[in-house]
């Protein structure tokens, strides 16, 4: 579905496995939700830092298994990304590696720098030059212009220089570093396999090579992991831990951990706390596919309404499809979804999903529900109206393409043709997620709330940023 957020990417790292690279594949595996247009590994031997990395997902990019020949070594990093407004060519693919005066260094990164444009033409000026248009880029040449021996200083240093959100994970010859910005944005895990240590973007790529969850990497933390073990260190940047909010509402796998929390059990909460704010009379609870799942299944558990899965999304079918002429382009949602008219058919449908973004797709929907013969057809969302773009690694639109900046809820209640529209008030999001027990004051919901925790140039422009 294509009238969604996307996450940028994934982050995977392991260091002290004789099979690294091999573990690293099955890590980016599980985190492919969270992008499927380039991905890569970086492996280290001890003495040399080896890539690989394509345009494709992971089953295609490393479906050779004579590439992991070509990535010896007991540590190595991985990335899988979602490209923006950037190019999704191989120059942008990571984990970026480079060679420069001090060794090789390997870098994978989740999130953007909100002054990453400012930051490159200054270094332009001073005479760097960049190959790709990721802001990926610009911290390898802060870290390699900057003069002081030490590393995990260098890092230390830039960190006082870039603004946003980042989770990183970097790999040289003999350590391998992660890093997470002071706000905390996107999540980033640590975890255990026999005496290897693992670092990765969601709790599910742990689950899949039978690593143990030990902790999350807290913002403003640099971990550095090598033969001496862990060493864990502040950056000398303070921020309010923010985590983005979203994370609960669509981009993290429900069997994933995030921010002190199941996300499964967050959604099913998400859809009782709905179904209390926007309860409706109807026959049937229906998910709009997968990501509104697990709220739906709260939502009939609150009101009592049977959950049925009325609409059959076919797996096969990319988010990268391509309709072929305008002839047949509205076949573009009967494509990747199929009504059950023996659910559907004379029934009073509720339709519970966890976002609109422009509206078309929800539009579509509503139409193929009631083409199978739904005689009333009413919309919950689980999230409140999505006014703000995100500046901080989440795909947005510019806010004029977002549905809820411009319209009221009667009028997307309209435009979707809808019977009803209900949405999730913030005040039941945070309910839901429950920041007192997890010792949060905030979430960030700029999307929501147009309050973005970390300020940038240009905000009253209201455009995306490049979202490298």
């Amino acid at each position: 579905m294509t009238d969604k957020f996307n996450h940028e990417c994934g982050i995977f790292g392991i260091y002290g496995h004789r099979e690294a690279a091999n573990l690293t594949y099955l890590g980016l595996y599980a985190l492919q939700h969270r992008g499927q247009e380039s991905c890569g590994i970086v492996a280290s031997d001890g003495v040399k830092l080896n890539a690989h990395l394509r345009p494709g997902l992971v089953a295609d990019v490393f479906r050779n298994p004579a590439v992991f020949s070509s990535l010896p070594g007991h540590s190595a990093i991985g990335h899988v990304r979602y490209s923006t407004t950037g190019e999704s060519g191989v120059k942008n693919c990571q984990p970026i590696l480079v060679s420069y005066s001090r060794g090789s260094l390997g870098v994978a990164h989740n999130g953007n720098l909100v002054n990453a444009f400012e930051l490159r033409k200054n270094l332009e000026k001073q005479g760097s030059i960049f190959s790709s248009s990721t802001d990926t880029e610009v911290i390898i040449h802060l870290l390699a212009r900057d003069q002081t021996e030490s590393l995990l200083e260098r890092i230390r240093n830039v960190a006082g220089v870039i603004k946003g959100a980042y989770c990183l994970v970097m790999l040289t010859e003999s350590r391998l570093i992660a890093v997470r910005d002071p706000n905390g944005f996107h999540p980033l895990v640590l975890g255990k396999l026999g005496n290897a240590f693992v670092v990765a973007s969601e709790t599910c790529a742990l689950d899949l090579i039978e690593a143990t969850y030990v902790r999350e990497i807290a913002p403003g933390e640099v971990l550095e992991i090598s033969e001496r073990g862990l060493r864990s260190f502040e950056l000398p940047v303070k921020g309010e831990p923010s985590p983005c909010i979203f994370e609960f509402i669509y981009f993290a796998r429900p069997d994933s951990n995030v921010f002190g929390r199941q996300v499964y059990s967050v959604r099913q909460e998400l859809g009782r706390q709905l179904a209390m704010e926007c309860p409706v009379e109807a026959d049937v609870i229906i998910p709009v596919p997968d990501s509104g799942t697990a709220s739906a299944i709260g939502f009939a558990e609150q009101s009592g309404i049977p959950f049925q899965l009325g609409l059959m999304r076919n797996h096969y079918v990319g988010r990268t499809f391509i309709e072929p002429t305008q002839s047949i382009r509205h076949f573009g949602v009967k494509i990747k979804l199929n009504p059950v008219r023996e659910i559907i058919e004379g029934k009073r449908v509720v339709l519970v999903d966890d976002s609109i973004v422009r509206g078309t797709t929800s539009r579509k929907i509503v139409k193929m529900v009631r083409q199978a013969g739904a005689s009333e057809v009413h919309m919950r969302i689980s999230s409140p109206p999505t006014s703000f773009p995100c500046f901080y690694g989440i795909d947005t639109p510019n806010r004029k393409e977002l549905i809820s900046s411009s319209h009221s809820v009667n009028e997307i209640n309209n435009y979707i043709t809808s019977d009803t529209l209900g949405y999730l008030s913030l005040d039941g999001v945070r309910k839901a997620c429950r920041m007192e027990n997890i010792g949060l004051s905030r979430f960030c919901d700029a999307c929501f709330s147009g309050h973005y925790p970390v300020k940038f140039p240009n905000l009253e422009t209201e455009l995306q940023l490049d979202l490298f």
